[in-house]
């Protein structure tokens, strides 16, 4: 075969797998009129049905007929088969879990070790500022911020509606 010929076999099967696939999900999606109270979806079905509930969703926006999660359902055992379904489909959130390497540049590394003596040298001047005498600014503003809650705390207790904003 030419290039040009197995590019149209191909796409062709493309399009049939695109139309043939979502009409068979569609065919035992959930509210199938064969679940009754009577005789419910089980684990395999709710199963089935998560796997194909992203389809679904989008084909039951457009009808009424098609429905995500089946209403006649065997309780417990088709909602786990529902769940393990849709997450078997959707990746489990392995996905999510994966974390992106940082590069190992040598700016990277350059970064990361500025981050780390500026980090020392916070802790030493705080550690120095919090073991130093205090002094009268300390008092001063000690003061003020006493009587500034005083006034607050005053204001709300005489009002009802709630405390102060800030």
């Amino acid at each position: 075969m030419h290039f040009e010929q197995r590019s149209s076999v191909r796409n062709a099967s493309i399009l049939v797998a695109c139309v043939l696939l979502p009409a068979l999900a569609v065919g035992c999606a959930a509210g199938d009129p064969q679940f009754t109270a009577h005789a419910p979806a089980g684990f395999w079905m709710g199963l089935w049905h998560g796997a194909i509930a992203w389809v679904t969703l989008v084909i039951s926006l457009f009808s009424d007929q098609v429905r995500v999660y089946e209403v006649h359902n065997a309780g417990g055992w088709y909602d786990f088969g529902f769940v393990l379904g849709l997450a078997c489909i959707s990746g489990g959130g392995a996905h999510s879990s994966r974390r992106k390497a940082v590069p190992d540049t040598h700016s990277h590394r350059e970064w990361v070790e500025i981050g780390k003596k500026v980090e020392r040298k916070l802790q030493r001047e705080i550690r120095a500022w919090a073991e130093g005498e205090p002094t009268d600014d300390w008092d001063a503003v000690g003061s003020k911020a006493e009587a500034k809650l005083k006034e607050k705390l005053n204001a709300w207790a005489d009002d009802d509606q709630g405390p102060p904003t800030p």
